[in-house]
């Protein structure tokens, strides 16, 4: 949703550096061609409205793949972290565990980690037990297939899927990947769930935190 080879020339200059002086990749996912867009290696048409389930669906083939920074994740975000038993989601009606449908609000004692005896969170690097972050995520995101993405974003599966491969080649360490954003994102009343899911992305991928990485607004 952003449009900065027009609306943000002066940044935008930068991003042509890049790709000029160090071969760096541009892609646009953006329900319109833009002026953007035609300057980029790959354009990715989008329904408006959608970019989340699109951003999900690129957590789901991160995960799926495998296609994360491991040492990243385990150790410097909460992926590693238990959550408390009790913690649930139900898929079909969209709900988390402790939701009151009298009240139409939750109690979120539920909501939180696991403590130690120590007081500190219980923690497992391998990401293997099944109530850590890595895997609640896992299991949340799995129903965003490029099936689904197709379905819901309008994104063709061949384009979406390229996004993702692109997105995931960052995932190594050796490479750095930054997500710039616009009003097309931030203007919904959902905007601050979209924006997570970037920084979910670039967590996942350890993008976060290092030069060239982070996810940041063109203003």
């Amino acid at each position: 949703g952003g449009n900065a080879a027009e609306a943000h020339p002066c940044g935008f200059k930068w991003v042509t550096e890049a790709k000029h002086h160090n071969k760096a990749k541009l892609v646009v996912v953006d329900p319109r061609f833009t002026r953007s867009a035609s300057v980029s290696d790959l354009y990715c048409p989008i329904r408006a409205g959608t970019d989340t389930a699109f951003l999900l669906g690129v957590i789901n083939y991160l995960l799926t793949h495998d296609k994360i920074h491991r040492d990243y994740v385990a150790n410097y975000t909460d992926m590693s972290f238990v959550v408390k038993e009790g913690f649930s989601f139900d898929s079909e009606l969209g709900l988390y565990s402790g939701y009151n449908a009298e009240k139409r609000s939750y109690d979120r004692a539920s909501w939180d980690y696991e403590l130690g005896e120590d007081g500190f969170v219980v923690r497992d690097n391998s990401l293997e037990n099944p109530r850590t972050v890595y895997q609640l995520l896992k299991k949340h995101v799995s129903r965003y297939t490029p099936e689904a993405v197709e379905r819901i974003c309008g994104s063709p599966m061949p384009k979406f899927l390229k996004v993702c491969e692109m997105i995931a080649s960052t995932g190594n360490g050796e490479r750095a990947m930054t997500i710039m954003y616009a009003l097309g994102w931030t203007q919904h009343s959902y905007g601050a769930q979209t924006i997570r899911c970037a920084a979910m992305i670039q967590l996942l991928l350890g993008n976060q935190g290092i030069p060239g990485g982070g996810v940041n607004a063109l203003r």
